[in-house]
């Protein structure tokens, strides 16, 4: 019973082996020695308390309150000892505080409480006693095969068994995760694929190995053991197996996984950081304004003692008891000062707590009704998770931001591009080229080059078109309506190119294993895909071979700037080369095309090639590398194109009016580099003119640290006015591991900084690092994806966005806002009127009970010091409670020493 409740308080966590053995459907071995292994269950808990636990522990932080702590001493002291004063007079005004403050505490933690219900009670279909049944997400155990349909959220990390498709494959995104909207492929083994219906995977007889849950996204390492006819398959299980809580289905009717790491044990419940106690800085001073206080009363008291015994008169009428004659002199001095102290001890505020808890509480409600707040697109209002930091609204330096999803709307769009050294606009559909003022209409004519570079547009690419359009038809054949058609992209810059060539006239139709079809302007082409060259962040390109209807090998490349120009030998490679850097400084982001032809005697030593590498037992991965860029080589430029990441209305405006008031500006994100920066300068967070740094692709710690200095030292010798820096995750890992004082006054000294390929708990170290740092900055982490959870409960405020990666971040967040630019108007108006409300309402309180009890203290010369009382007992117990309170409470509610609209159109006023 004592190790349950331990173990409920979180103080004696169950003992782990470094693996766990998992049997598919439950399907446990009948032999009696088997010890069953005890797992979670899939209960997430973002809130912090529990029924058990509320009263302890609500009563541990309020009493680390000085003044709650204080006066419980003095009410023990009174009842101990006699005294001038009623131990009522103590006693009553701390029930109220204490009560007051648990019952909002516990009201907001019964909203999160709410919020975990909803996720823990969403229904899911499982399988069990031979049939699918449907119960709740959090009766998931840990073996059960779950069925999950499209556009489902997985309920718990789940390792893949099958899909409806025949090759064992389906198509999930990690917005919520890792901030990518592509769409990332996972594969079923193959023995089990096979089985796709009920009855069969009931029948279904396997053991699951793996390591117990970690943190790492991106790591999964297990082995499945098959039994099948008497034989036992063993097939190893990697990343590309794991479904991770939190991501969404796409493109796939439906699939089956079997439940690994249930629960607060499933990945992304492991990237957040345990709930805490956030304290805003004001309570912090307030502690030591009452330190200060205490030590005064503390002086008083012993004055008075002092005092008494020096001036101590005996009337001959007041003659003492024996027992009073007797007593010691020490333990009657003693008794004296304690009777002071009590006779002193509302010094200190005693209400001060539960007014501020009020004043926080009542003012978080304008936050709520605030009708610029408000966004009409989805009905959504501003959302006040914990208004215990308020204030701290008005004193934020440091903003760290996520960005997909928060700076941008995850949409992208193609607007420009260059085809053969000539501009051209993307307008209602169609090409339209620089400088043509006069547009008419749809384009009709396309010279070979155009029509080359969409055809590069509509074959090299990830794209893949809706199952169900798929399943339509028994064989790859035309649609009849191109325009219907909707697709999935492992890229979100794919999907838009795919869909703009479409609405030209050139329409990717649909692809099989080996061919691809396309729509040419009404007509009908099917090309054979010949072999692809995926794509690695190495290279940072992808190629295709495909063979023309007339029979012609092409192999098409697509790729960033700096990794196709070198390759390229004809072509317009001068002029492509200024558009691609005019297309960046509009902050577009930007993707070469080129081609060349293949004889067949080519074709075949290419293919050689690529089977010999690909078959290589030894230095695979270099083999294929050194295949790919023998290949991808002698290219014909065809052009660039330049696709907006769309993003937030206002988002530029809301990021210079930060920096206008003071404050810097932070971006984490997941995403990959070029994406990073691209939006960083088109969101207005880098500047054109702004010198960017880069510690990027940092091998080893020596590395590392000599960028470092290398880039301290630029900093110091370059008169630039402003630096930026990028750094990706693994040199900050490096960075982080024993340079941290010298990244940090780099970063310090730099007016914007870019982290990108960031995981979920780098991000919260990033901002714990600036957070702790010996300046003491106050800090505020906005994101709306499951990644973000970890940056948001580390900073001193976290706010969610009510984005479209689900309500992870929303519910674990301090505050939950629509839309990033409503950040401006939360930390200008209502931060700065929080703040100084707040700082009149503290200095009130002290002010006033100084006035309160020096008549007490002065008194006592004239009754020498005989601990009379000059108040009235209900006095002193409804002085601080209502008669003091209610006119400041008020006061702090409704202060505007400013006008919103003023200190929203002028950001320095946040200084």
């Amino acid at each position: 019973m004592i190790r349950w409740i331990r173990q409920q308080l979180g103080f004696d966590p169950p003992h782990q082996s470094p693996t766990r053995t998992i049997y598919v459907s439950n399907h446990f071995p009948q032999y009696e020695s088997f010890v069953h292994q005890k797992f979670p269950d899939n209960r997430m808990i973002s809130s912090k308390y529990t029924v058990w636990n509320f009263i302890p522990k609500n009563l541990f932080e309020q009493f680390r309150r000085i003044a709650n702590f204080y006066f419980l001493v003095i009410f023990l002291v009174q009842l101990m000892i006699d005294t001038p004063t009623s131990p009522y007079t103590s006693g009553l005004p701390l029930f109220f505080v204490i009560t007051v403050t648990a019952i909002k505490q516990g009201y907001e933690d019964w909203l999160r409480h709410k919020a975990d219900n909803e996720v823990n009670n969403t229904p899911v279909y499982v399988i069990r006693s031979g049939g699918l049944v449907q119960t709740r997400s959090q009766n998931i155990r840990v073996g059960d095969i779950v069925r999950i349909e499209k556009d489902q959220t997985f309920p718990t990390d789940l390792v893949l068994l099958s899909t409806d498709r025949e090759d064992g494959t389906c198509y999930v995104t990690t917005a919520s995760l890792d901030g990518e909207t592509n769409l990332k492929t996972h594969r079923a083994v193959p023995e089990i694929a096979k089985l796709r219906t009920v009855p069969q995977l009931d029948t279904l007889r396997a053991v699951i190995t793996c390591h117990q849950p970690e943190p790492d996204l991106y790591r999964f390492v297990g082995q499945i053991r098959i039994q099948q006819n008497s034989n036992n398959i063993v097939r190893p299980l990697g990343p590309e197996n794991l479904l991770l809580r939190g991501a969404s289905l796409k493109n796939t009717n439906e699939v089956y996984g079997v439940a690994v790491y249930t629960g607060m044990d499933a990945k992304i419940a492991l990237n957040y950081k345990s709930k805490s106690q956030k304290r805003s800085s004001v309570e912090k001073s307030m502690n030591t304004f009452l330190i200060v206080f205490l030590e005064i009363l503390v002086i008083e008291a012993v004055i008075s003692t002092i005092l008494k015994y020096a001036w101590w008169y005996e009337p001959s009428y007041n003659e003492r008891t024996t027992q009073e004659k007797n007593s010691s002199r020490i333990l009657t001095g003693i008794s004296d000062f304690l009777a002071f102290l009590v006779l002193y001890n509302y010094i200190i505020p005693i209400s001060l707590y539960v007014t501020v808890e009020m004043q926080k509480f009542l003012g978080s409600f304008f936050i709520v009704w605030d009708l610029d707040l408000y966004h009409d697109a989805t009905g959504q209002r501003a959302q006040v998770n914990t208004s215990d930091l308020n204030e701290e609204l008005g004193q934020v330096e440091y903003v760290f931001t996520d960005k997909t999803g928060t700076l941008t709307e995850n949409e992208m769009k193609f607007r420009e591009c260059s085809i053969n050294g000539i501009k051209y606009k993307y307008i209602n559909g169609s090409l339209v080229r620089e400088g043509v003022t006069e547009f008419d209409g749809k384009k009709n004519t396309f010279t070979d080059e155009e029509k080359m570079f969409l055809k590069a547009i509509s074959l090299c690419h990830t794209v893949h078109i809706n199952d169900r359009e798929e399943m339509q038809r028994s064989n790859l054949s035309l649609v009849a309506d191109p325009s219907t058609v909707q697709y999935y992209a492992a890229s979100p810059d794919e999907k838009a190119l795919v869909e703009a060539a479409r609405k030209i006239g050139i329409t990717f139709a649909g692809s099989s294993e080996n061919s691809i079809l396309l729509n040419e302007f009404g007509k009908e082409q099917r090309y054979k895909l010949l072999d692809v060259l995926e794509f690695d962040a190495d290279r940072r390109r992808m190629s295709v071979i495909v063979e023309t209807p007339e029979e012609k090998k092409i192999l098409f490349t697509k790729g960033a700037e700096s990794s196709i120009l070198p390759l390229t030998k004809t072509g317009e490679i001068h002029t492509t080369s200024a558009h691609v850097d005019e297309l960046a400084m509009k902050g577009l982001r930007t993707l070469c095309m080129a081609y060349k032809y293949l004889t067949k005697k080519e074709y075949e030593e290419v293919a050689s090639q690529l089977l010999a590498a690909r078959t290589s037992l030894q230095h695979r991965e270099e083999e294929v590398a050194n295949a790919f860029n023998l290949i991808e080589r002698d290219l014909h430029l065809l052009g660039v194109s330049g696709v907006e990441d769309k993003l937030q209305d206002k988002v530029p405006e809301t990021i210079e009016a930060l920096k206008l008031a003071g404050i810097k500006v932070w971006v984490l994100t997941g995403d990959k580099l070029e994406t990073a920066i691209s939006v960083s300068l088109s969101s207005g967070h880098f500047h054109r003119t702004m010198n960017i740094l880069e510690l990027i692709d940092q091998k080893s710690d020596c590395e590392c640290a000599a960028q470092l200095q290398r880039l301290d030292r630029r900093i110091k010798h370059d008169h630039v006015i402003q630096h930026g820096l990028v750094v990706d995750g693994t040199s900050l890992s490096l960075a982080l591991r024993g340079h941290e004082e010298l990244f940090m006054e780099i970063c310090k000294n730099c007016s914007a900084v870019l982290c990108c390929r960031m995981a979920p708990l780098q991000k919260a170290k990033v901002v714990r690092l600036l957070k702790t740092s010996p300046a003491k900055p106050i800090t505020l982490a906005i994101g709306d994806g499951a990644n973000d959870v970890s940056m948001i409960m580390e900073a001193n405020i976290g706010i969610g966005i009510m984005g479209k990666e689900g309500r992870q971040a929303v519910r674990n967040s301090d505050y939950a806002i629509a839309r990033f630019r409503f950040l401006a108007k939360l930390l200008f108006v209502h931060g700065h009127l929080y703040y100084i409300r707040i700082s009149h309402l503290v200095q009130y309180f002290f002010y006033k009970n100084v006035c309160f009890i020096t008549p007490q203290f002065l008194y006592q010369f004239f009754c020498l010091f005989s601990q009379q009382t000059l108040y009235d007992g209900a006095y002193l117990t409804l002085y601080n409670i209502c008669f003091t309170s209610l006119p400041i409470l008020m006061y702090s509610l409704f202060e505007q020493d400013v006008q919103p609209h003023i200190l929203q159109s002028k950001p320095s006023l946040y200084k």
